[in-house]
C-alpha cells in the first residue's frame, strides 16, 4: 500500500508542469554553488538586499511580466513577436508625457526652469502610467484584431508591429533618447522594502492573471481554443473574443514591462528598448511547458519560473566571465536542451523511472 502511494505521488510530481522548470533552476543553482564562489552571498545596503540571487530576481522581472501575457497568447495557439516593440512604444509615450520639450512643445517660462528638476514632470505620474498602458493595450488590440478577425497567421500579424513598432516609438520621441529625471517614476525600477519594486509588480500582475484564468471560465476558454478552436466554436465559445482578450492582455503586460525597463535605465531608448525580449518571453513560456503553435493547457507559475531559469543562466555566465556576445549562442544550446527535455521520449523515460514495478 505504501509502495503504491509512493508511486502515485512520484508520478504526480513528475507530471506536474512545475517539475521541469524547477528541476532546471535547481540544476543551474547547484552548478553555481559548486563553481562560483559566494554566488549565494547577500549584502544589506540601506534597507535593500543585494547579491547574485537578487540580481536574478530583479533582472528577470521584465521577462516575468512579458511571460505572463505571452502564456495566454501561446495557450490560444498563437504567438506575439511585437512585445519588445510595444515596450519601446510604452517607454517613449511615458518619457514624452514627462518631458514634452524634446518633441517641440514649448512650456511656459515659469516651468522651463524646472525641466531638469528630479521632482518635475509635465504630466502627473498617474497620467503617465495610464497613458503608456493605454497605448500598449491598443497595440495588443491591433494584434488581436489581425489574428482573431483578420484571420492572419499570428507570427505574420505580430511581425508587422514588431517591425513598425520600433519606428513608431522613434517617431514619438523625434528619434531622440529622452533622459528621465523624474525620481518618482524611477522608483519603479528601484528597491523597496528589501526587494526590487518590480517584483511586487510581478506579484500583483500574476495574481490578477491567475484570478482571471483560474477563478473564472476565461482560463478554460483559452485552453479550449488552444486545443481545438473549431470544437470550441461548436461548444458556444466565441474563439475570436478569447484570442482578442489574450492579445490585449499581452499588450498590457508589454506596456508594464516597458515602464519598468525605462525606469531602470532612466531613459527611453526607442531603438534598443526591448530588443530580443520577445524571444526570452517565448522561451520562458516554453520552459513552463506551454507548447508553441499548439496551445492548450498552461501554467502561469511555470512560465515565471522559466523566466528565472533564463536569467539564472545569464547571471551565471556573467559571473563565470563569459562575454556578452556569447550568451545568444548559449541560449541557443539551451533551447535545444528544452526541446529534448519536453520530447515524448524524455517524458516516457521519466514516467518509467517514476513508476517502479511493484514487488
Amino acid at each position: 500500500m505504501a509502495n503504491s502511494k509512493s508511486k502515485f505521488n512520484m508520478r504526480k510530481i513528475t507530471e506536474s508542469r512545475l517539475f521541469y522548470p524547477v528541476l532546471a533552476l535547481m540544476i543551474i543553482l547547484l552548478l553555481d554553488l559548486i563553481f562560483i564562489p559566494n554566488f549565494f552571498g547577500l549584502e544589506v545596503r540601506g534597507v535593500n538586499l543585494y547579491g547574485s540571487l537578487i540580481d536574478i530576481l530583479r533582472n528577470s522581472s521584465i521577462v516575468m511580466i512579458l511571460a505572463i501575457g505571452m502564456t495566454l497568447v501561446i495557450a490560444t495557439g498563437g504567438v506575439d513577436l511585437s512585445v519588445g516593440a510595444v515596450m519601446a512604444i510604452s517607454a517613449s509615450v511615458a518619457a514624452v508625457m514627462m518631458n514634452p520639450v524634446i518633441i517641440g512643445l514649448k512650456l511656459p517660462p515659469d516651468l522651463m526652469k524646472f525641466i531638469n528638476d528630479p521632482n518635475f514632470t509635465y504630466s502627473p505620474l498617474w497620467e503617465v502610467i495610464l497613458g503608456a498602458l493605454l497605448i500598449a493595450t491598443l497595440c495588443g488590440l491591433w494584434n488581436g484584431m489581425l489574428v482573431a478577425y483578420g484571420k492572419i497567421q499570428p507570427m505574420v500579424a505580430t511581425l508587422i508591429l514588431m517591425i513598425a513598432g520600433r519606428g513608431i516609438a522613434q517617431l514619438i520621441t523625434n528619434g531622440v533618447r529622452i533622459q528621465i529625471f523624474y525620481e518618482p517614476y524611477a522608483f519603479l525600477g528601484q528597491g523597496w522594502f528589501i526587494l526590487p519594486f518590480s517584483l511586487y509588480i510581478v506579484v500583483v500582475l500574476f495574481t490578477l492573471a491567475w484570478l482571471l484564468t483560474r477563478k473564472t471560465a476565461i482560463g478554460l476558454y483559452i485552453e479550449s481554443v488552444g486545443i481545438n478552436a473549431r470544437s470550441s466554436l461548436f461548444s458556444g465559445i466565441d474563439q475570436k473574443k478569447v484570442k482578442l482578450l489574450a492579445y490585449v492582455f499581452c499588450g498590457f503586460c508589454a506596456g508594464i514591462a516597458g515602464l519598468v525597463a525605462s525606469s531602470n535605465i532612466k531613459t527611453s531608448d526607442a531603438f534598443n528598448m526591448g530588443v530580443g525580449m520577445e524571444m526570452d518571453a517565448i522561451l520562458a513560456v516554453l520552459i513552463g511547458g506551454t507548447v508553441l503553435g499548439v496551445g492548450g493547457r498552461f501554467s502561469l507559475l511555470a512560465s515565471i519560473i522559466g523566466a528565472m531559469v533564463i536569467q539564472a543562466i545569464t547571471t551565471s555566465m556573467y559571473a563565470l566571465g563569459i562575454p556578452a556576445f556569447a550568451l545568444q549562442a548559449i541560449k541557443g544550446v539551451f533551447v535545444i536542451f528544452v526541446i529534448l527535455l519536453y520530447s515524448q521520449q524524455m517524458r516516457n523515460f521519466v514516467r518509467k523511472i517514476s513508476s517502479p514495478k511493484e514487488v
